[in-house]
């Protein structure tokens, strides 16, 4: 039996199109002007958590924006169900730019970069004084990173009951960088979460530190409300702390317009995306030094015009080895 009977050539004969017969397509993308805005605070297998005035709302990335990626910091822009409600899911369609960037890669070969944070103010670099022991080459390359991603570099140290900060101080002494110095007891009755508050007041502050060196418990004493579990216990023959915080996430800082974001522990920090240029914006005061230099110069060999510079008296000799010793912490391995 014959389904359009016999005359098999009239118009309104049901077709299947081909696969090149599909619906016009165009690159003209809605502008969206009707979004809402949001904060990205934290991402969890392609579901992003974000803050819509005073509503948290889940959210998904349209496929518009393509291999663009968010990420924690970020200021998107929301379409959809934006009620926050249990099991409504909003879409982010813009990624508006970014004032700044933490990127890192897995290490110094690796080409990949992650983007850990986006729009910090600064970033705070967590290290305990001992127990485990610290790290300067790792803190050299968190330093590089906040320098390259324009973002101000905070010294945290912490368990100052167990050794001295005088040694590591010296270290990092020229760069000018503000530090705060915290024992066990100290968090516990408040004062030390009083000192560093003082740092994160009224600005975006991104947490990184290797595992083990209370980075989360102070964090936790920061914002009680937010409680995290905290690392468990340092393993006596590594040195090295269980990882507890599994993904970066924002919370606001209590009394203040102020943010904190907390970071997985690190093992390594990778510079690979560095370009070696942006270290030296970070030393205002040995950057007009490099007018001199030639071209494609690395600011750490034999013609280097830093050092007549130097020399002259225009800067301190040892703003200029702090300025190599972070250019030269590429070719080191964290561990050194």
């Amino acid at each position: 039996m014959r389904r359009y009977g016999k005359h098999t050539d009239e118009d309104d004969i049901r077709t299947r199109p081909g696969r090149r017969n599909t619906r016009p397509r165009t690159n003209i993308r809605p502008k969206h002007e009707d979004a809402a805005e949001g904060l990205v605070l934290t991402v969890d297998r392609g579901r992003l958590t974000c803050l819509v005035e005073d509503r948290v709302v889940m959210a998904m990335k349209a496929r518009e924006l393509g291999r663009k990626a968010a990420v924690v910091g970020d200021r998107v822009a929301l379409v959809g169900d934006l009620s926050g409600r249990k099991d409504t899911l909003a879409r982010i369609v813009r990624i508006e730019e970014r004032t700044s960037v933490l990127r890192r890669t897995a290490d110094d070969d690796d080409p990949y970069e992650r983007v850990v944070v986006a729009n910090a103010d600064q970033l705070a670099v967590v290290t305990a004084l001992a127990d485990p022991e610290p790290r300067p080459r790792l803190i050299d390359r968190c330093l590089v990173a906040a320098y390259a991603g324009g973002l101000d570099p905070l010294l945290v140290l912490t368990k100052s009951d167990l050794a001295p900060p005088d040694k590591l101080l010296e270290l990092y002494g020229h760069l000018d960088i503000p530090y705060v110095v915290t024992n066990r007891e100290e968090l516990q009755n408040g004062t030390a979460v009083a000192r560093v508050r003082e740092q994160l007041d009224g600005k975006i502050t991104a947490f990184v530190g290797h595992s083990g060196v209370g980075k989360t418990t102070l964090v936790n004493a920061l914002v009680p409300k937010e409680q995290r579990r905290t690392t468990g216990h340092v393993n006596a023959v590594t040195g090295r702390g269980r990882h507890t915080t599994t993904s970066a996430l924002a919370l606001p800082l209590g009394g203040s317009d102020g943010w904190v974001i907390d970071t997985p522990g690190l093992r390594s920090f990778g510079l690979h995306h560095v370009d070696p240029a942006q270290v030296i914006h970070a030393f205002p005061d040995l950057e007009p030094g490099t007018e001199g230099c030639p071209r494609a110069c690395s600011h750490d060999e034999p013609d280097c015009a830093l050092d007549a510079w130097v020399a002259e008296g225009h800067a301190d000799p040892a703003r200029l080895y702090s300025l190599r010793r972070l250019l030269a912490t590429r070719e080191r391995k964290e561990g050194d």
